[in-house]
């Protein structure tokens, strides 16, 4: 468990090391809320409804999406493809650790960091902003909410984890990431709820482990889901984890035979 903080703490101190990338990531990141948020904001303006939703339900889904995407999609993942392609994992490989430990200790580290700023971003934008949102005082709805983003967070994490574990056979694993960014961003529900897409689309996007990232967790906690389909969700997403954990293990396992490391 020392180690685990350990990690954690050198993580940290690797991510404030640069302190203005961070501080330009989270520009980018509020400026996006922003965009997104004025945009529903103008659409409100000239009607009460959209799609089903009041205003109150839209503007709490875009402000609650921010700190879900802020936790779920915060990972160091990613970057195990640059670890194998400039023979970083060796470094590993040799001590007596457990990669994905490691990963889950790193993604630990950034996921609090992100939060942590993604609450106070949030928090500040609701009060100068004062929007009309929704407050959940539903107890098992919350904690529905919050097992909803821990099965988000799981999927997330195995399908960054297998981007970065394609280095082991790819050169360069930046074109099928920047592909999957592009088909993840639209499908996960970050710009608007994927219910009100036409039907062909949603139901596309029911059948794929993206909307578990964002949409799902906010739609529990407007409380727009039945316990029935809170049910058939986390079964789903419980799926999703099997088959991207089982994916994952098995491209570690083939990946390690191929490995070369030289210079290392």
């Amino acid at each position: 468990m020392s180690v685990f903080f350990h990690i954690i703490r050198i993580t940290w101190q690797e991510m404030l090391e640069y302190r203005l990338n961070f501080v330009l990531w989270r520009v980018r990141f509020v400026l996006q809320r922003l965009v997104v948020y004025f945009l529903w904001w103008a659409l409100f303006s000239t009607q009460t409804t959209f799609f089903d939703y009041t205003q109150s339900a839209i503007l709490t889904y875009v402000l609650l999406v921010s700190i879900v995407a802020t936790f779920v999609t915060g990972t160091k993942a990613y970057g195990v493809g640059e670890l194998i392609t400039q023979g970083g994992l060796s470094n590993i490989l040799i001590r007596p650790l457990n990669f994905f430990s490691v990963y889950i200790a790193r993604d630990t580290a950034d996921k609090l960091l992100n939060l942590l700023f993604g609450i106070v971003e949030i928090a500040l934008l609701i009060m100068l902003l004062r929007p009309n949102v929704f407050f959940q005082a539903n107890g098992a709805i919350l904690i529905a909410t919050m097992a909803a983003i821990a099965i988000g967070i799981a999927i997330y994490f195995c399908y960054a984890m297998m981007h970065g574990l394609l280095a082991f056979w790819l050169p360069d694993v930046w074109a099928p990431r920047f592909l999957s960014f592009v088909i993840m961003e639209f499908f996960t529900g970050a710009l608007f709820p994927l219910d009100i897409l036409p039907k062909p689309l949603f139901t596309l996007a029911q059948l794929l482990p993206f909307q578990y990232f964002m949409y799902f967790p906010v739609k529990v906690y407007l409380g727009q889901m039945a316990w029935p389909q809170i049910i058939t969700g986390f079964a789903g997403g419980v799926a999703w984890i099997i088959v991207f954990l089982c994916g994952m293990i098995l491209m570690w396992k083939r990946g390690l035979r191929v490995y070369t490391s030289e210079g290392r």
